[in-house]
């Protein structure tokens, strides 16, 4: 199903050609909405059901144009499908994009909009944050529609998933090390964490905490100073910090962090952070492995965020039952890391294989 909501030009099915889009996956419905009044744009995808309603956080972004949203939206939504399948979670996979408005705008009255669009598409969608959007964003969100987690109002609200997810990806990097070095201890390791947001600030934290070097990248000067004094790091810069000579690279800014101009240039022996695709193209999983270098996939390791929200969208939040998804969460990241080594395949090809195995095998049995 392709269905377009509102009456702008600039969002026509002519200008999209979503089924013929290099990042169209057999996607089950891709939603367009506008709404002139609050100046919403924004896409939602529904990649794929087969374990529940999808889910999946917001993005909130400027991007160059259009047909860029839908590529993201695409991307990101296929990656949940296989991030929730590989946690093993009865929600499937689904993402937005909301194109941040230029010059002034009212952000409420855009949230609620947007909030109603969710609200339109009869629950296939479950929505939280995700890059450019707060808890008080989704507060808004939940004036138009209950299809919404990450709340920090509620019986089951649980606040930003954020630290979740830093928990998550911090696991998977010890799991990685392990691989790499024989051991999980992060004592003396040099670490690359590009983006200190709200994930990449709190794994630096931990891995501070851990006794790790830590080599950081932000646009933001006021983080990067934080970063600096707290938690001792080295600033770098943003067009740097790939190159940095590390132990770990961990890309939590957008993705495409490991592409053609940066792989040739990445020093580190391990690939494992929070950001979504991080690989610019498939190929560049192959060519990470002909250089020796360990790719923790990233819709396994960041899985701690959507986790969080399963937990609030069953009705019944339960930390104990996020600590065991965590600790699942490691032991599939150790046996992709086993089946690849074992197999002589790349890391990403042999998660994507038990995403789509973990997939199938829900849809027969339900």
């Amino acid at each position: 199903m392709i269905d377009y909501e509102g009456h702008d030009d600039h969002f026509s099915a002519k200008n999209m050609s979503v089924f013929s889009h290099p990042d169209f996956d057999d996607h089950e419905a891709v939603h367009a909405f506008c709404d002139p009044s609050s100046g919403l744009k924004a896409f939602i995808a529904v990649h794929n059901t087969n374990r529940g309603p999808a889910s999946g956080g917001t993005r909130f972004w400027t991007y160059a144009n259009d047909t860029d949203a839908l590529t993201d939206v695409l991307r990101l939504s296929r990656a949940m499908s296989y991030k929730n399948a590989m946690a093993q979670l009865d929600i499937g996979g689904g993402k937005a994009v909301v194109l941040r408005p230029e010059g002034e705008f009212d952000r409420e009255a855009l949230f609620a909009a947007y909030g109603r669009a969710i609200e339109s598409i009869g629950g296939t969608y479950i929505t939280a944050e995700d890059v450019g959007v707060s808890p008080a964003d989704m507060a808004v969100i939940k004036t138009q529609t209950d299809y919404v987690a990450g709340l920090t109002d509620g019986e089951n609200a649980s606040g930003d998933p954020s630290p979740i997810t830093a928990d998550g990806v911090f696991r998977g990097i010890k799991v990685a090390a392990s691989r790499a070095y024989g051991s999980t201890d992060l004592a003396g390791r040099h670490v690359a964490v590009q983006g200190l947001g709200h994930v990449g600030y709190a794994l630096a934290e931990h891995l501070a905490a851990a006794g790790a070097i830590l080599m950081v990248a932000d646009i933001n000067e006021a983080v990067l100073a934080k970063a600096e004094s707290e938690l001792d790091a080295i600033i770098v810069s943003p067009e740097k910090i790939h190159a940095a000579d590390v132990d770990i690279f961990a890309p939590c800014a957008l993705g495409g962090a490991v592409n053609a101009d940066t792989l040739p240039e990445i020093k580190a022996s391990i690939v494992a952070g929070a950001a979504n695709n991080q690989l610019r193209s498939p190929d560049m999983a192959d060519a990470l492995k002909q250089r020796g270098i360990l790719y923790a996939p990233d819709f396994v390791i960041n899985a701690g965020g959507i986790i969080n929200v399963a937990a609030e969208v069953s009705g019944h939040y339960d930390p104990a039952w996020v600590t065991g998804k965590l600790d699942q969460l490691e032991d599939s990241l150790a046996e992709v890391f086993d089946r690849a080594a074992a197999e002589d395949r790349t890391t990403a090809d042999v998660a994507g294989e038990m995403a789509r195995q973990r997939m199938a095998a829900i849809r027969q049995w339900r």
